[in-house]
């Protein structure tokens, strides 16, 4: 645009402003704000270099009236937001705005501070004259419009600046917290500059907010928003009080105790109060919003001695023992919190994840606290206990459909219940780890001890309770082991509760039980397998009596479900790894074993494990029932099945040998060494699982095979979907939450079918459990067992093609990915590689085919109206595909690159929301190098293909997660694997156009992006020079620029020239291949705005002092020159 046209709009615009628009109160905001983006958007193309009066047009503007100082405001703001905040400009053109903004700061804050203080003070003294209001209102917006602005600049500017004048600007901002109509947005700007973090040596000046003015009109201003009950506007402003309050904790904990020379405040006392109010107040959010500040205060080094804070530790256990009682759900009216959960969570759901995260952040909280103060905690902890035990049960208006007169999880009492448990089991813990042992206050805990284990209620809630409490002190009874038994026969009691007694002994199917009642059942049993697993040796001399214990209920088949069952015997199994004694413990297991190995190796149960016809019909799954809530006949032989694998899994999870090197020779677990000089152990075990072994792979088998065709179509009209997920299931993996009350009152399965599809998960699930742990736990017996490898092949990988995707995860993640990891490299060739190897090659071949239909529904969008909501069908079918991509690429890494252990194993465990967990890491590590089984995989030419394919493949794969994790681990080492030898030139370009085409569909997201670049990079680097292919490739890149790709080849080939930095050429590189970057659906349409640079103002220039003084000097006699100070 020429240069008098930019002025005639220029002074058009500065026309406008001036007299173009109505009065403040008047205008239009959508006017208001257009306008200032026009000024703002001259000012980034013009400003400073073309328009040097820029500021001072602005202030003349400011002086005619409100109207122009509120756009000159929404201006100075909407600049700051471009050229800081969002980035909008190119670099030069921001560098140059920011640093003349910065250059003339003070003018601007100086101006900034004059306006809001000239129009509050107008405002103060008109607003109660009734002639005045529309000037006071006026004067008001223009506060409010400064406030605004301010806050888009403290966020940025030099501390000086806020802290100039002896804290003018921070003083102003206090006084204004007690003005209505200005408060919000001095609390805002008050909060952004608290927040600054910097030299601590330029924060100091922010502790004057702790002198005695700035907390008095910070507390006067909470107790007046507070004491005008809930209005959303006041509560609002609370809770940035809220935020300015932990704010100002989180600069006193980092400058005390620094090297500022800056002392525990006066007011520090008073601060703590006002603080402790906010921990209290109805609104659950605000209590939470205090929970980070509180624990940091508890840990800091200086604060933590201070006698006000040490003081302040019961009042704030005090608060939790309130904060910690699950009230407050929007839809209910049951406490004032209720009200301000309806501003704060769209549902119960909502409210319900809020308040879990919650309370586990004030557990950790406490237990920080009572490490300073541990009696008061138990001593508090105690009082609870007691009153609950007294109390009595008050189950609301709801009723539990568990049973009449019983709590739900609503009720009064169970809410009470929990809280309490939930604070007794963090403080007792912490006890225990802070006190000394001599310092324990024993006889106090046995005595709460024998108050619970005294304690009866039939509630199934309540009870888990009180087994919480339990565990919870039972640590005190490894000072009184006489206690012991009473523990003991408390929690077999409850591994048989019932609400009904009398169905305990009834032979006939049993009414369903509810969740809570299977809970109970359950949290008794691992609260069992728990002590024998922490304090074996307490338990020992007790054996007898628990093995007897075990015995009785199991000769009852009705009494346990098969999980219970096991998990009593896991129990007794972990208590036997204490006898020591190789002969002794194997006689036991065998012992303990033999009703199982009775049952499994009967002709009967061989017939049906081998046979999947005589199998379903023996389960039940062929029968049609009339009544899919009562009957089931097939039941008891269900349990048989369950009951054997439960009990096979339990003993090879928990038998072991012991830990000491010198206790295993003594009792007779070493056989030998290895050549490396490791030990050889045998498991007492190992006889007695290897002898159910076949039986295990045929049912195995047998059950892959359930899934072919001619097998499902055998299914009776009743079990038509018995092989499909169980709703729980699917819900987990779309993310959809389960229904509160449900999780407890509900039957664990409502009908037949649901107890059918639950037993073929379990039982697939648990079969797969134990080859996974097999190896760990059997070691060279296992693998050394005859044809291991052919006869898993025959078993566990048989029909994969109909095996769903739901199915194959689990298998892969629980018996693949374990075994590989803790095989010895001496079983690769003979066991690992003939499994792996077509493991991989089909699992390439069916995710190619999954992600083939995948891409081609989301072009077709086809309409299939074959299931009752095939939307949702649709959407589970996708996210399986992508767990299972993620299972498959984790195994791949684990084999191949790097041997993580738990931590990788728990990476890929969870269902959900791991989309979002996008790693920021782009770069692999140096050390990325393959694994001894890696190498070995890749030897094989049709395993090394089909990895190399899998992992190239699934980078254009819609799967982001497994993408990046893919490019950052796997990618490389393979290939470098490979590279020494001849491969083909079709082969290499399709690599490079694989990292590519990953870049177009996942080049929108940054982490993705940045990781498939240094892919592409290293490979275009590495090959390039070999394959003149790969710049064919390159030149079909859209938009390619010829002459930097040629310039940019000619330095890669010519190593003669000096060498590029590393940043640079990868710089360099990404522009070339900016063409086939995906864009974000946003911006893909989005017409590119282009400001030109201006001349530069800030340019350094660099002295080229070496040259100067040579051409001056050439006889050299002044080269001294360059080494002066």
């Amino acid at each position: 645009m020429p240069r008098l046209e930019k002025v005639y709009l220029k002074n058009n615009v500065m026309g406008l402003i001036s007299s173009g628009t109505q009065s403040i109160l008047e205008e239009e905001s959508h006017i208001k704000d257009v306008l200032s983006r026009i000024v703002v958007e001259m000012i980034k193309r013009e400003w400073p270099q073309h328009w040097p009066d820029m500021l001072k047009e602005l202030d003349t503007l400011s002086k005619q009236g409100e109207t122009q100082t509120e756009l000159v405001m929404f201006i100075l703001l909407r600049l700051a937001e471009d050229v800081v905040t969002f980035q909008t400009l190119p670099t030069q053109r921001r560098r140059d705005i920011q640093q003349t903004l910065t250059q003339n700061m003070e003018k601007i804050f100086s101006f900034l501070l004059t306006t809001l203080q000239q129009n509050v003070n107008k405002y103060r003294r008109m607003k109660t004259d009734l002639a005045q209001q529309p000037k006071a209102q006026a004067n008001c917006r223009v506060g409010i419009a400064a406030l605004n602005t301010l806050a888009g600049y403290i966020d940025w500017v030099a501390l000086s600046h806020i802290t100039a004048d002896n804290c003018k600007l921070l003083e102003m901002l206090c006084l204004l917290l007690n003005e209505p109509e200005l408060q919000i947005g001095a609390a805002e700007c008050l909060l952004i500059a608290v927040s600054r973090k910097g030299k601590l040596e330029d924060r100091k000046p922010l502790m004057v907010l702790f002198g005695d003015v700035a907390m008095h009109y910070i507390l006067s201003a909470a107790q007046t928003a507070d004491g005008e009950g809930l209005v959303e506007k006041h509560y609002v402003f609370l809770k940035r009080l809220c935020q300015v309050l932990c704010a100002l904790g989180s600069q006193l904990c980092a400058l005390l105790g620094s090297d500022s020379e800056v002392e525990t405040p006066t007011n520090f006392g008073k601060y703590l109060d006002s603080f402790l109010a906010f921990t209290t107040h109805p609104s659950q959010f605000l209590r939470s919003s205090t929970q980070i500040t509180w624990g940091a205060l508890f840990r800091h080094e200086v604060l933590s001695r201070d006698p006000l804070l040490l003081a302040m530790i019961p009042k704030y256990l005090r608060a939790s023992m309130t904060n910690l009682v699950k009230v407050g759900f929007p839809s209910k009216t049951d406490s004032p919190s209720c009200e301000y959960s309806r501003f704060d969570f769209d549902s119960d759901e909502d409210f319900n994840a809020f308040f879990n995260s919650f309370r586990a952040q004030q557990g950790e909280v406490m237990r920080m606290a009572c490490r300073l103060d541990s009696r008061t905690g138990f001593q508090m902890a105690g009082e609870w206990l007691k009153y609950q035990l007294t109390a009595p049960v008050d189950t609301g208006p709801m009723n539990s459909k568990t049973g009449e007169g019983l709590c739900s999880i609503f009720s009064p009492s169970f809410v009470q219940w929990d809280a309490m448990t939930f604070f007794s089991e963090s403080v007792i813990s912490q006890m225990f780890r802070t006190l000394d042992k001599d310092e324990i206050p024993v006889n106090d805990g046995i005595d709460l001890l024998q108050l619970v284990l005294n304690f009866e209620t039939k509630d199934p809630l309540i009870l888990s309770c009180v087994l919480t409490n339990v565990s919870a002190l039972f640590p005190f009874v490894t000072y009184r082991p006489e206690y012991l038994p009473q523990v003991l026969s408390k929690l077999f009691a409850s591994v048989t509760f019932e609400v009904v007694e009398e169905s305990k002994f009834v032979v006939s199917v049993q009414a369903p039980r509810t969740r809570a009642v299977k809970n109970v059942r359950r949290h008794a049993c691992s609260s069992i397998i728990k002590m024998c697993r922490d304090y074996p040796q307490l338990v020992l001399p007790n054996f007898e009596m628990l093995y007897n214990h075990v015995k009785q209920l199991l000769s009852n088949e009705l009494l346990l479900t098969q999980m219970e069952k096991c998990a009593l015997m896991e129990a007794l199994v972990l208590i036997s790894n204490q006898f020591k004694d190789y002969e002794r413990q194997k006689a036991f297991l065998e012992e303990l074993m033999a009703p199982v190995a009775g049952l499994w190796l009967s002709a009967e149960m061989q017939r049906v494990l081998s046979d999947p016809e005589a199998f379903v019909s023996y389960v039940g799954a062929d029968n049609k029932i009339a009544d899919p809530v009562m009957e089931d006949p097939s039941g008891l032989n269900r349990s048989r099945i369950s009951f054997c694998v439960y009990t096979i899994l339990g003993v090879v999870k928990r038998a072991r040998w012991p830990a000491a090197m010198e206790e295993a020779k003594a009792g007779g677990f070493l056989v030998g060494y290895l050549p490396s000089g490791s030990p050889i152990y045998r498991n007492p075990c190992t006889e007695q699982v290897l002898k159910l072994f076949d039986n295990l792979l045929a049912l195995i088998r047998t059950h892959n095979n359930l899934y072919m065709p001619e097998m499902v179509a055998k299914l009776g009209e009743t079990f038509a979907k018995a092989l499909d997920m169980l709703e729980v299931e699917k819900n987990a993996i779309l993310g959809l939450p389960q229904p509160l009350l449900e999780l407890y009152d509900s039957p664990v399965y409502k009908t037949v079918l649901e107890r059918m599809q639950g037993f073929f998960c379990t039982l697939y699930d648990n079969c797969f459990h134990i080859l996974g742990n097999a190896g760990p736990s059997m070691q060279q017996d296992f693998y050394t067992v005859e044809g291991l490898a052919s006869q898993l092949i025959s078993s566990a990988f048989i029909n994969l093609n109909n095996i769903p995707d739901y199915r194959l995860r689990p298998m892969l993640r629980v018996f693949v990915k374990p075994m590989v990891l803790s095989c010895p490299p001496e079983y690769y060739e003979t066991l690992v590689c003939p499994m792996l190897g077509p493991l991989f090659t089909y699992l390439h071949m069916r995710l190619s085919q999954k992600w083939e239909v995948i891409n081609q529904r989301s072009i077709l969008c086809e309409d299939d109206a074959a299931d009752d909501n095939p939307e949702s069908q649709e959407m589970l079918e996708e996210q399986l595909v992508r767990l299972l991509t993620r299972e498959v690429m984790d195994l791949i890494t684990v084999c191949c690159v790097a041997k993580r252990g738990a931590e990788h194993n728990s990476s890929v465990a969870v269902d959900g929301d791991d989309d979002e967990a996008m790693a920021t890491d782009v770069t692999p590590p140096a050390s990325a190098e393959l694994t001894e089984l890696g190498k070995c995989l890749m030897k094989q030419e049709d395993v090394c293909t089909a990895l190399m394919i899998t992992a190239y493949a699934s980078l254009s794969w819609k799967d982001t997660l497994s993408c990046q994790r893919t490019t950052t681990q796997l990618c490389w080492p393979l290939l470098k694997q490979v590279l020494p030898g001849n491969l083909l030139p079709d082969a290499v370009s399709w690599f490079f156009t694989s990292v590519l085409k990953g870049l177009q569909i996942h080049g929108q997201h940054d982490g993705c992006m940045a990781a498939l670049v240094h892919l592409a990079f290293q490979i275009y680097e590495a090959l390039r020079p070999r394959y003149a292919e790969l710049k064919v490739v390159m030149e079909q890149i859209p938009d390619i620029q010829r002459d930097s790709l040629e310039q940019f080849d000619s330095k890669l080939l010519n190593p003669t020239l000096q060498k590029v930095a590393d940043k640079r050429r990868k710089d360099h590189f990404k522009r070339l291949i900016t063409g086939c970057i995906g864009k974000p659906l946003g911006e893909q349409f989005r017409k590119e705005v282009h400001i030109r640079n201006l001349p530069s103002l800030f340019k350094k220039v660099k002295p080229s002092l070496e040259t100067d003084v040579l051409e001056t000097n050439e006889d050299g006699e002044d080269l001294t020159v360059l080494f002066e100070p």
